[in-house]
C-alpha cells in the first residue's frame, strides 16, 4: 500500500541539487519470496555545489532495518522513520553499508521487488528503488552499479541484472549466484533484477562497427514460441536507431524479459527491459494485428529509451517529457518507417492518424479537465499520476514541432548536440530545447511556453481571395486553451502550421507569399504564427481555392474553419495530403452526429444528409486507396470523442445516433460492404505485414458494418464461417464480436446462440493463453446491452469467473477498465448503476495496487461536463470514493476531479 497519508504538493520551483552524491553502489541480493536480504555498500561525497547539509535523509518505505556501517565500522547515529533513514555524523567522502530486509512476495503495488508466478521482477520507475533499499531515489543522482544475486538454483536458476555478466557459479546448499556491473552511471530508477525460471530466445547481431552484441528475450518457457516477433522488433529497433540517429548498443547484450503482472507497459532499465506479456507475446493464433504492431512500437520505444532517457536522462520528475515526449516521437518515426519508409507518405500517413485520434480522444479530454497540466508540471502530489497522455502523447507532439520546423536534417543537427553535450548527465527540458537552438542558429525562447503553459490551443482561420489582385489572404488566430487549471491568460505560442491550397480539379497550387520572387517547390507551407494574429498572403492565385489546413496535422492545436459540407466532401475526394483526406472525413462525420446526437437527445426525428453517405461511398469504392487508409476513413469517430464535442455530454444520445449512422451506412452500402469483404480476404499463411494487416481491418469493418442490417442472417453466416476457419487471432476475434454484436442488438433472439456457442469455444481452445483470455473478458464488457441484461450484469458475473483476478493489472484492465472506459452508454447508464460499480473496484483495487486503482479514478474527472442527472451520479461516486481510499494515488485524482 501506498502511505494513508494526505498528499503533500512538490513544486517544480523548488528543486535544489543533492547534497550528497553517490558514485558507486554495490548491491548484495540473497533472495527468498518472503523475506530477501539487501545489502547495499554506497561510496558517497557531498555534494561541491550544494551548502554542507547537517544530516543525509535516504528514502525507505515498507522495510526491515537491520544495520548501517560507516566505513566499515557499526554507525549508530541513525533515526529510521516511516519515510526513510535519516543518519547523523558524516564525513565528507564515505563508504556505507546498509543492510534490511524487503517481503516481495507480500507486494502487491508491483512497484519495488515483487513475485509473480513464482518469480522475482523489478519495478523502480518512478520511487520503487526506496522498497527494495534506502537510498537517493531521485534520477539526478547517477551511480555505477555493481550487482550479486545469490538464490536457489533449482527454484531460480536464471539471475539477471542491468549492464553486462561479470561472473557467476554455484554455492553451498544448492544455491548460486551471479555477478553483474553496468559501465555506465544510471538514476536508481533504471536498476533492474529478475530471477526464476526462464529460458531465452537469443540472437547474435553486429553493430555498425562492428561489435558482436547478445539479444536475449527471457519468457516463461511455455511462451517461447510467441517471442520471435519481439526478437526481430528489436532487431529493427537497433538497426533503425544506427541509421537514423547513429546510435549504437553501447552495451555487450541487451535483455528483455516478459512478466505477466505489471503495471506498465514495460520499463527501460539499462539493457535489462521488463516487459509486461502483453508487449513481447505473439503468435499468429494468439495475437492480432494490432497485437503485432504494438510490440513493434513498445519494443522500438524502450530500446530507444537506451539513449533518451538512460545515457541522458532527466534531473527531476518534472521533466519527465524529456524522455518520454521525445521517445514516444521515436517509437512513432520508427513504426511509420517499418510501415511505408521515409518516401511514402500515404503509408505513413496511417500511422500519423492513428496517433492523432488518440491524441484527440484522450490527451484533449485531459486538457480539458482537472488534471490538466503542462508537458512539464509545475507540481503534483504522487508522481505516478503524471504519466499521463500530456507528457507521453503531447510531449510526442512538442518534439514532433522541432523536426517540422527545422526538417529531418535539422533535427539530427539537434539531437546530436544534444548527446555531444549532455551524454551521461541528467537534464532539463530547456536543456534539449537549447541544443535544438544552437544546432539550428535559431531563438527558440518563445518556444519555451509549449513546456510551460497547459490546454490544447485553438487556432481560428479566416480567409479572403481578391479575384482583381490575385491575393489570397489567411488570418490565423491563435487563443489559449481554457482548461479548469489555466491562468486566465496566456502568451502565443510559436505554432507551426502546415497548409496548402487545391484547386477546383484537386490539384495543389504553387505557393508564393507575399514579398517571395518566386513560388517554392513544395506545395505545402509551414506557416510561423507567433503572434495572437497574424496575416499570410498568397500571390498570384488566379481563382478561388480551397485550403487544406494544418496538413499532417503539424501542431497539437484545434482549428476552426468555417469549411462547407461540400468543402469536407472535396478534400475528402482530392486533398493531397493524406492526413488531411482522412481529417475531411472525420471533421464530415463529426458534424453529422453531433447533429444527430443533439436531436437524439430531444427526442426529434434522425435523419442523415444524403451527402454524407456519397463521400463514404466514393472513399469505399476508391480502390486507389489502401485498405488501411479506407478502414481509418471509414471508421466513425468514437462514441467517447464525440460525446465530449458536446455543450453537455450525453452518451446515450451519442450512442443512438452513431448506430443510426451506422444502420444507414450499412443498408445503404450493402452490396459494396459485401464486395469489399470478398475483395479482401487474404488467403494463405497469416503474414504480419502492413498490407495483410490494412486488408484484414477493412475486410473485418465491412463484416461490422454488415451486422448491423435489420437482416443480419448474411453477416451471421460469414462470421461463423470466419470464426470456425480462422488462422489468426485477428479474424477470430473480429467474428466473435461480430457474433456478440449481431446477438446483442437482436429482438428476437437472433444470434444468441452462436454467440453463446462462440464464447464458450473461445474460452476453451484458449483458456491456458492468459493475453487471449484477456481479450474475451474484454470482448463481453465492450459489448451493447439488450433489454433486460445489461452489461454491467454481464462484468459482475464474469467477476465471480475462475479465470478472473484482481490482483492482476492486465486482467482488471480488460474487464473492469474496458467497461468503464470504452462502454460509455452502458457505463453511464442513468441509474448510477456503472458508478456504484466504479466506486467499488476503485476502492477494492486501492488497497491492493494504488497506481491501477489511481488509472481506474480517472474515468470520471470530466464529470462536471456531462448531464445534470449523471453529474450528479459521478459527484456522489467520487464523494464516496475520496472518504474511502488510502493512497496518494487516488486521492490526487479524486480532490482534484471534485475541487
Amino acid at each position: 500500500m501506498a502511505e494513508s497519508t494526505s498528499p503533500t504538493v512538490i513544486h517544480r520551483a523548488d528543486y535544489t541539487p543533492p547534497a550528497f552524491l553517490i558514485d558507486t553502489v554495490a548491491l548484495d541480493f540473497d533472495l527468498a519470496a518472503e523475506r530477501t536480504t539487501v545489502k547495499s555498500t554506497l561510496r558517497m561525497r557531498r555534494n561541491p555545489e550544494v551548502a554542507p547539509a547537517a544530516q543525509l535523509e535516504l528514502a525507505g518505505e515498507q522495510l526491515e532495518f537491520v544495520s548501517a556501517a560507516l566505513n566499515g565500522k557499526p554507525h549508530h547515529a541513525v533515526q529510521v522513520h516511516e519515510h526513510g533513514l535519516t543518519l547523523g555524523e558524516l564525513p565528507g567522502t564515505f563508504e556505507l553499508t546498509l543492510t534490511g530486509h524487503c517481503h516481495p512476495a507480500q507486494n502487491t503495488t508491483l512497484s519495488g521487488l515483487y513475485v509473480s508466478s513464482g518469480n522475482f521482477f523489478t519495478q523502480c520507475e518512478a520511487e520503487g528503488f526506496r522498497r527494495i533499499t534506502w537510498f537517493l531515489d531521485r534520477p539526478d543522482v547517477m551511480s555505477i552499479y555493481t550487482v550479486t544475486l545469490r538464490a536457489d538454483k533449482t527454484a531460480y536458476p536464471v539471475l539477471l541484472s542491468n549492464g553486462n555478466l561479470l561472473e557467476a557459479g554455484d554455492l553451498p546448499d544448492g544455491r548460486h549466484f551471479a555477478r553483474w556491473e553496468d559501465p555506465f552511471r544510471k538514476p536508481s530508477y533504471l536498476f533492474a533484477l529478475v530471477a526464476g525460471k526462464l529460458v531465452a530466445l537469443e540472437e547474435r547481431v553486429r553493430s555498425r562497427s562492428g561489435a558482436e552484441k547478445l539479444l536475449q528475450v527471457w519468457v516463461e518457457p511455455h511462451d517461447l514460441d510467441k517471442t520471435r516477433h519481439a526478437m526481430d522488433s528489436l532487431i529493427h529497433a537497433i538497426q533503425w536507431d544506427e541509421t537514423r540517429y547513429g546510435l549504437e548498443l553501447d552495451l555487450e547484450r541487451f535483455m528483455i524479459v516478459a512478466v505477466s503482472d505489471f503495471n506498465m507497459g514495460a520499463m527501460e532499465n539499462k539493457g535489462l527491459n521488463i516487459f509486461n506479456t502483453k508487449y513481447v507475446l505473439a503468435n499468429p493464433e494468439t495475437a492480432t494485428d494490432t497485437d503485432f504492431a504494438n510490440i513493434e512500437a513498445v519494443v522500438g520505444h524502450e530500446y530507444f529509451h537506451n539513449w533518451t532517457g538512460n545515457r541522458v536522462t532527466c534531473r527531476d520528475w518534472f521533466q519527465l517529457s524529456l524522455k518520454e515526449g521525445l521517445t514516444v516521437f521515436r517509437d512513432q518515426e520508427f513504426s511509420a518507417d517499418m510501415a511505408g519508409g521515409e518516401h511514402n507518405p500515404a503509408a505513413r500517413a496511417t500511422k500519423r492518424i492513428e496517433d492523432v485520434r488518440v491524441l484527440r480522444q484522450m490527451q484533449f479530454a485531459e486538457d480539458a479537465g482537472p488534471m490538466a497540466h503542462p508537458v512539464r508540471p509545475e507540481s503534483y502530489a504522487e508522481i505516478n499520476n503524471f504519466y499521463t497522455m500530456t507528457v507521453y502523447e503531447k510531449g510526442a507532439e512538442v518534439v514532433r514541432m522541432y523536426q517540422t520546423l527545422f526538417g529531418r536534417a535539422g533535427f539530427r543537427r539537434g539531437m546530436d548536440l544534444y548527446f555531444q553535450r549532455h551524454d551521461g548527465q541528467a537534464v532539463s527540458c530547456d536543456d534539449f530545447r537549447q541544443a535544438m537552438a544552437d544546432a539550428n542558429q535559431r531563438d527558440l525562447t518563445q518556444f519555451e511556453r509549449w513546456y510551460s503553459q497547459s490546454g490544447t490551443p485553438r487556432v481560428n482561420v479566416s480567409t479572403h481571395y481578391d479575384a482583381a489582385q490575385q491575393r489570397y489572404s489567411v488570418t490565423l488566430a491563435q487563443r489559449p486553451g481554457r482548461p479548469l487549471a489555466a491562468p486566465a491568460a496566456a502568451e502565443p505560442l510559436l505554432i507551426p502550421f502546415a497548409l496548402g491550397l487545391i484547386d477546383a480539379n484537386g490539384a495543389d497550387l504553387p505557393l508564393r507569399l507575399s514579398g517571395e520572387p518566386h513560388a517554392a517547390a513544395d506545395t505545402t507551407r509551414v506557416l510561423e504564427l507567433t503572434e495572437t494574429e497574424q496575416t499570410f498572403v498568397f500571390e498570384g492565385i488566379t481563382a478561388l481555392p480551397r485550403p487544406s489546413l494544418l496538413r499532417n496535422f503539424s501542431a497539437p492545436v484545434i482549428v476552426a474553419y468555417d469549411y462547407s459540407a461540400d468543402d469536407l466532401a472535396f478534400l475528402l475526394a482530392h486533398d493531397s495530403d493524406p492526413f488531411n483526406r482522412w481529417e475531411a472525413g472525420q471533421r464530415l462525420a463529426t458534424r453529422a452526429l453531433l447533429t444527430l446526437a443533439e436531436a437524439a437527445a430531444c427526442g426529434a426525428p434522425l435523419h442523415l444528409d444524403e451527402r454524407f453517405t456519397a463521400a463514404f461511398t466514393q472513399v469505399l469504392n476508391d480502390t486507389s486507396l489502401s485498405p488501411a487508409f479506407r478502414e481509418l476513413a471509414l471508421m466513425l469517430p468514437s462514441e467517447t470523442y464525440l460525446a465530449e464535442q458536446m455543450t453537455e455530454s450525453n452518451p446515450a444520445a451519442v450512442h443512438q445516433a452513431r448506430q443510426f449512422v451506422r444502420r444507414h451506412l450499412a443498408q445503404a452500402l450493402q452490396h459494396e460492404w459485401g464486395a469489399t469483404y470478398e475483395l479482401n480476404r487474404t488467403p494463405g499463411a497469416y503474414r504480419a505485414t502492413p498490407e495483410a494487416a490494412g486488408q484484414r481491418a477493412l475486410k473485418n469493418l465491412a463484416l461490422s458494418y454488415l451486422a448491423e442490417l435489420d437482416d443480419p442472417a448474411e453477416a451471421l453466416r460469414l462470421a461463423q464461417a470466419q470464426y470456425a476457419a480462422a488462422d489468426n487471432m485477428t479474424d477470430r476475434a473480429a467474428a466473435l464480436a461480430t457474433l456478440i454484436s449481431i446477438a446483442a442488438s437482436s429482438s428476437n433472439g437472433n444470434g444468441n446462440s452462436e454467440a453463446s456457442a462462440a464464447l464458450d469455444d473461445f474460452y476453451r481452445r484458449f483458456e491456458n493463453e492468459p493475453l487471449v483470455i484477456d481479450k474475451w473478458f474484454a470482448l463481453q464488457a465492450t459489448q451493447r446491452g439488450r433489454a433486460g441484461r445489461p452489461v454491467l450484469e454481464i462484468v459482475r458475473t464474469l467477476m465471480s469467473h475462475p479465470a478472473f483476478n484482481l490482483k492482476n493489472p492486465n486482467r482488471a484492465r480488460s474487464l473492469i477498465f474496458s467497461f468503464c472506459a470504452a462502454n460509455p452508454a452502458q457505463f453511464h447508464a442513468e441509474d448510477g448503476s456503472g458508478y456504484a460499480f466504479w466506486a467499488e473496484q476503485v476502492i477494492a483495487l486501492d488497497a491492493l495496487n494504488p497506481q491501477v486503482a489511481a488509472r481506474l479514478a480517472r474515468s470520471l474527472e470530466l464529470w462536471r461536463r456531462f448531464t445534470p442527472v449523471l453529474r450528479d451520479g459521478m459527484r456522489a461516486a467520487l464523494e464516496q470514493v475520496a472518504t474511502q481510499v488510502r493512497s496518494r494515488d487516488v486521492k490526487e485524482i479524486v480532490e482534484k476531479a471534485l475541487s
